[in-house]
């Protein structure tokens, strides 16, 4: 059977999205690849075909993750004021449906307590991301005035994922509601974009 050009390419990109979502699901040890490449649709020899190891993949699964990440960073303040945008990011991230969607959400609270136990690529894409999603943040900050927005924009990230991760953790509804809605408000507050 003949393949058109792109199809190794989508190929890839399949492997990754499910890559992406088993390893924010289950964390990169519980990632097995003939389990990967059957969601895929795939064999597992084919997965040499694509990735030299599964520590390429997993490398490769959290570049992609943050790209995402970013990218809806960016749909989340585009044309906005930069206050605007900032309120609009964190109305989306410390909200229920961001809370509900591990298999896609950020990155940084699905990974963070695997990180250690990661190859050095995996980590150095890790770090790349996390990097890049804190120099937006702290860019909104500084267009807003602030003076240290470097310390305010991490401590804002750690807030961040520190909610959603406490979210997810408590088993009742209604208190992992409240604690978003909570949470929500004071970095709001804290922040000036009430």
């Amino acid at each position: 059977m003949r393949y058109d050009k792109d199809h190794k390419q989508r190929t890839r990109q399949r492997i990754l999205d499910e890559a992406a979502a088993a390893i924010r699901a289950e964390g990169p040890d519980r990632v097995g690849v003939a389990g990967l490449m059957k969601k895929a649709g795939l064999t597992h020899g084919g997965f040499y075909a694509h990735f030299p190891s599964k520590e390429a993949l997993v490398a490769e699964a959290i570049g992609r993750m943050f790209g995402g990440s970013y990218g809806r960073f960016e749909a989340e303040t585009a044309g906005l004021s930069p206050a605007e945008g900032l309120a609009a990011y964190v109305d989306f991230y410390l909200s229920p449906r961001h809370r509900d969607a591990r298999d896609r959400g950020c990155p940084l609270p699905a990974l963070s307590g695997d990180l250690a136990r990661m190859p050095a690529e995996a980590r150095a894409g890790f770090a790349e991301g996390a990097e890049r999603l804190r120099a937006s943040v702290a860019g909104l900050l500084r267009a807003m005035g602030c003076e240290d927005a470097d310390s305010l924009a991490d401590s804002a990230i750690a807030e961040l994922v520190g909610a959603i991760l406490l979210a997810r953790a408590t088993g009742d509804q209604d208190r992992s509601d409240a604690l978003l809605a909570a949470s929500r408000a004071a970095l709001k507050a804290r922040l000036g974009i009430g």
